[in-house]
């Protein structure tokens, strides 16, 4: 089944059952990076899954605040969980141009469930873990490669890569970046990143 994943954005991608087809280097070079309004278009592979409409659609996310655009993405569930048992839902919400590295269900699943479940009951450290996420300005596609920046608990993230293949703290890779909610942009991530010591 072949579609289009344009939907107003550049570059456009083709659509083949699940998987995306990425124009070439040189043809993506020659397409505008940003969409109307200045705006990121986003990338990555894992983007083919997002729903093409509705809350969880990348139109609708754009018109939520960050921790409720991602109440509404289904891969990200874990992470929404952990947000809210920090209470740092509003935190996030009322936060001016912030990006948010936002680990996937499947990147919580790495971790064992017991150390997982300890940290979801600690609230202290869930909230130093959840703000290593979190940089206080926005870090869109044209900043990750060799970027460096501190977030909200403390330390510093560095980000490295090309093209749409980019990878935070030199293990996490970014799966779908340049997410746009109503505050921040998003880099999904497969990785939990956890705070430097």
């Amino acid at each position: 089944m072949l579609r289009s994943d344009c939907h107003g954005r550049s570059p456009c991608r083709l659509v083949i059952g699940a998987a995306a087809l990425v124009l070439p280097l040189s043809v993506v070079a020659l397409a505008p990076s940003a969409t109307e309004g200045g705006m990121s278009s986003p990338f990555g592979l894992a983007c083919s899954s997002v729903p093409k409409d509705g809350a969880g659609s990348f139109d609708g996310m754009a018109k939520d605040p960050v921790a409720t655009a991602a109440s509404h993405n289904l891969d990200l569930s874990t992470l929404v969980t952990a947000v809210k048992k920090a209470g740092l839902v509003d935190t996030l919400n009322k936060a001016k141009d912030i990006t948010v590295f936002a680990p996937t269900n499947e990147a919580f699943a790495k971790i064992p469930k017991a150390d997982l479940d300890k940290v979801l009951n600690d609230k202290a450290q869930l909230t130093k873990i959840l703000t290593n996420y979190v940089v206080g300005e926005k870090v869109t596609q044209d900043k990750l490669a060799g970027g460096s920046f501190k977030t909200l608990e403390g330390s510093s993230l560095s980000t490295d890569g090309s093209g749409d293949s980019f990878k935070v703290n030199a293990g996490a890779k970014i799966v779908c970046g340049d997410v746009q909610t109503s505050n921040a942009t998003v880099h999904i991530i497969d990785t939990v990143l956890m705070p430097k010591r």
